[in-house]
Formats: C-alpha cells, structure tokens, sequence
C-alpha cells in the first residue's frame, strides 16, 4: 500500500507577509524557488503512482523545481477560497471580526469549511484507489492540505487548524494496522548550510 505525500508550494510574497492567499495567481520568490529546489534530494528516488497539482502557478513551479512530473491538475487542490478575505491579514481581520475563526467560520464571499472539506474528499476519494498501485504525491497550499489531512483521520475540516504547515514541506499519509494515519507532519526540507531555519508560521 502506497502513502500520500503532500507537498505545500514555496514561499511567494504574500505567504512570506502572511497575507491569505487563493485565486490570486503569484509567483514564488526567489527563497521560494530555492525552497522547492531543497525538496528534489527529499524526493529523489520515490516512484509516484500519480502527481496532482493545484492549478496555480505556484504550486505548478515548485513542482515542477522539486523534479516531479505532474500527471494533472486538480481544482480541488486549490487554496481555500477567502472571498472578501483574500489578500489581507489575519490580524487584519481580526480588526473588523475579533473573533474570527476560518476554521469555523469560513469567508464571506468564499467558502466555508464545509465547502473545503467537501471537495478535499473528493481528492481523497479519487487518490485512495491509487495506493494500491504506489504513492501519489499532492502539491497544493496551506489550508486545503490541512483540510486534507485531517479528512484523512476522520476529523471535520476543522480540525485542519490544528495542522500547522509552513510552505514547502513535506507531510506523509499512511496507515498503521489498518488505519488512516498521519506518518510525518510538516517537514521541513534541511536549510542550506551556515543559514538559521525560517521559524515563521503560515498566515
């Protein structure tokens, strides 16, 4: 039985600021085309059964630096769509909505969690066929691979919030007597030599 890497894209302008990003289509920054270049040793050697890919061009690009071959996009890999939310802070929000939470209360204009978690079953019900032939591997971003897995463990899609995961990294889905698992969690690829680890969180 084969396991379900997910693989967050590297850093654009906006993840490095913690602003939300979904549909808005940018680029990643230099330290993010160095991050996704870090993880081609990481995966260096494993056979896919499939790749799937957001549609989004930073997804698409650390890919594509990572070594991996996409098979084919998938929508449903998309970030969370954040509405009237998109491009702005957290804190931001919190400005106007102090108690906000997207874990539970979605984005106006967006979608709610609901929603997520719907189409990240949908990933999953189409991926899990597949390890029987060997590992399928998911480039995406922050919030909808943390939907994914905790759909994977059988919690609501709320329960992604207590997923943290920070860009370019690696998390591993498995089993464990005949269970749904999370194997690893949010690794990070090794930083290059003589430089401090980016200790920052998502947004």
């Amino acid at each position: 039985m084969g396991e379900i890497l997910l693989i967050r894209h590297g850093e654009t302008t906006w993840s490095a600021s913690h602003r939300h990003t979904s549909y808005t289509d940018l680029e990643l920054t230099p330290d993010g085309e160095r991050q996704a270049r870090a993880l081609a040793p990481v995966l260096a050697g494993r056979r896919f059964a499939r790749v799937l890919a957001s549609p989004r061009q930073r997804a698409l690009r650390t890919a594509q630096l990572a070594g991996l071959e996409v098979t084919a996009t998938d929508p449903d890999l998309a970030e969370w769509n954040y509405g009237e939310y998109e491009g702005r802070t957290t804190a931001d929000i919190r400005s106007d909505r102090p108690d906000w939470n997207i874990w539970t209360d979605g984005c106006p204009g967006g979608e709610s969690p609901e929603q997520v978690g719907a189409r990240l079953d949908r990933v999953l019900a189409h991926v899990t066929p597949l390890l029987e032939r060997g590992t399928v591997a998911l480039v995406g971003h922050a919030h909808s691979l943390r939907v994914l897995g905790a759909r994977w463990i059988g919690l609501p899609p709320s329960g992604g919030g207590l997923l943290r995961l920070d860009t370019a990294t690696v998390s591993v889905l498995g089993h464990e007597h005949g269970r749904q698992v999370i194997l690893r969690w949010n690794q990070p690829v090794p930083p290059p030599p003589g430089t401090a680890p980016d200790l920052a969180g998502p947004h």
